[in-house]
């Protein structure tokens, strides 16, 4: 059996996994230029999915698992893959930890007004009249009540806030005070001081998040995507900070990425520009490569239950 991976893997973990499993050749290459020699006889294929083309699958005629190192799937053959009955999963659940981090530290930069600290500490000046605002016990509504929106909301618990979460299902879920679907979607909104998108990229939330829902929000509101650019009608959330319709917006997905230098949101002083790293931990590669081994250990056993397994039809 042969295991290919196309990500720059940590030099620990490629060493762990050859000394482990003995019986499989695993081929750790940088990027998938480098992997393209190995792709042919792969039954097992390691990406982060944005180098896999469909000439690559054809290519590889034993293939019968592909395991993304992230979670979103959108650039994928799906096509072929679907055609071939190749197996996908994802490395779903191992953001949770970064994110919610990443949720709460830029909440408290824009409520403390840290860009403006910032500028006023290189520039000398001693401003006590800076209006710094507190987190807890405001209400924060989470689009998406997965393994990232329950970590958010449990963090955000720590600060005594109401979570308040939206899915599909209207169900339940852990660490959230109310749920709610499509219909109550204005309701919830307007209760929130902070929004939150983890929305997944499928057909259904393409510019979901458009002028309607930015005019449900509260005028002081703080908007935060943290999912998929494609989720969010660019257009209308500049219109809403323009408009005063929203207070501040933290954006760490975009339409087009990189964003360009010509964009509006670089010079608005109601946005936050982060590079798409929410998500990104020195843990990361120990986390995908953990969800990697169980499956690895399915797959060999045939058992057919794996973590995490991709539904294309659904989209996640």
């Amino acid at each position: 059996m042969k295991v290919v991976s196309s990500a720059n893997i940590n030099q620990t973990i490629q060493q762990q996994f050859k000394e482990k499993y003995p019986d499989i050749q695993f081929v750790f290459c940088e990027n998938m230029k480098k992997a393209e020699s190995e792709v042919e006889e792969a039954d097992i294929l390691i990406t982060f999915g944005n180098d896999l083309s469909e000439g690559h699958v054809q290519l590889a005629k034993q293939l019968k698992w592909v395991h993304l190192l992230a979670v979103g799937f959108e650039n994928l053959p799906i096509k072929v893959i679907k055609e071939r009955d190749i197996l996908v999963t994802n490395s779903h659940s191992i953001h949770a930890i970064p994110m919610s981090e990443y949720t709460i530290s830029m909440l408290l930069n824009v409520m403390r007004n840290e860009k403006l600290l910032l500028k006023n500490e290189r520039e000398k000046i001693w401003g006590q009249w800076i209006k710094i605002e507190e987190i807890t016990g405001k209400t924060i509504a989470i689009l998406g009540t997965g393994s990232i929106g329950q970590e958010i909301a449990r963090v955000a618990k720590a600060f005594r806030m109401t979570t308040l979460g939206y899915n599909r299902s209207g169900n339940s879920v852990t660490e959230f005070d109310e749920i709610f679907t499509y219909n109550r979607l204005p309701e919830m909104l307007l209760k929130a001081d902070f929004v939150v998108s983890v929305l997944p990229a499928t057909n259904k939330t393409k510019n979901f998040i458009d002028k309607s829902l930015f005019k449900a929000m509260k005028s002081e509101a703080v908007f935060m995507n943290i999912g998929r650019g494609s989720t969010v009608c660019e257009e209308d959330l500049i219109n809403a900070l323009n408009e005063g319709e929203i207070s501040h917006a933290i954006l760490d997905v975009f339409q087009i990425e990189p964003l360009r230098r010509e964009h509006p949101f670089w010079e608005m002083d109601n946005v936050t520009v982060t590079p798409h790293l929410s998500s990104l931990s020195t843990n990361y590669q120990k986390r995908a490569f953990e969800i990697f081994e169980k499956n690895l250990i399915q797959f060999l056993s045939e058992t057919g239950t794996y973590m995490n397994k991709v539904n294309m039809e659904r989209g996640y």
